[in-house]
Order: C-alpha cells, then structure tokens, then sequence
C-alpha cells in the first residue's frame, strides 16, 4: 500500500530537501549541513546539522535511522536508533551520529549521513491496573529462550 502525504520542509541557503535514492526505497537521504569537515573520533557521537526543519501531519512521525552503507563500511550510526522526530517539532533536525570504528571519521559538507522513513503514529490510553493478565511467556525476557 502506498499513500503520499505532503510534509512541508523549510531548509537553510543551499539545504536539499530529502530524497529517495531509489522508487522503492523506504527511507529518504539526509545529508550533512556543514560549512567544513567534522571529525568524529573512534567511540565518540557528534551532533550533525542538517539545515531541515518539518512540519509532519498529526498522526505521523519521522524516524532517523543509520544509513547501511556507513554502517558496513565505516561502522558509523545513529545514536539514538531509531530517532524520532514528533509532528510538533519545528526546530532544526540534528542527526547524532556515532563512530563504532577504531579509526577517524571525517563528516563532508553535503554528506549523505543518514536516512528518514514516515511512519504512523498511534497515541495509546493507558490505564492503570490492579494486575495483568497471565501468559504462557509470563516475565521471561532478555533471551530467556536461549541462542537456538
């Protein structure tokens, strides 16, 4: 199933607006607003600009995730996997990236550094209660199946 829905994008001088690199790609590329390279050292986060700001419809969010090709080749990701940007939010879209690697990583101006997928949102009621009910599963959690 398919449905577009419109997402006003206000961006910086010379910002691109999001594009899908494929027509059927999920997530659309964000890239780097910088004036110059940042260097992000092995085990540290930097916050990168991106010069976007959206106005994303109620009942939807936009969700950053780590591009697969950074991650593969120079084990750099998004911190806050995924990370989400709410329909009221209008300031600048920040993305923390983070370097897994043992080398240096230069970010580049105009630098392809993550990607952004639409998705729904609901908004839940929650209700306080005496107790829950039992299932088979119970509290078993954290890989309590095993490996195999």
């Amino acid at each position: 199933m398919q449905q577009k829905i419109d997402i006003a994008v206000l961006a910086e001088e010379d910002v691109q607006i999001p594009v899908y690199a494929s027509s059927g790609a999920s997530g659309a590329d964000v890239k780097a607003y910088i004036l110059q390279d940042i260097i992000i050292a092995p085990g540290a986060s930097r916050l990168i600009p991106t010069g976007l700001h959206f106005q994303i419809p109620l009942g939807y969010e936009i969700q950053v995730r780590p591009r697969s090709g950074l991650a593969l080749k120079n084990q750099i990701s998004v911190l806050n996997t995924p990370g989400t940007i709410d329909a009221d939010y209008r300031g600048e879209v920040g993305i923390i990236l983070i370097n897994h690697s043992t080398q240096n990583f230069t970010v580049t101006p105009g630098m392809r550094i993550a990607q952004i997928v639409v998705c729904p949102v609901f908004q839940a009621n929650f209700v306080s209660a005496a107790e829950l009910a039992e299932t088979k599963r119970g509290v078993g959690g954290f890989g309590h199946t095993g490996l195999n």
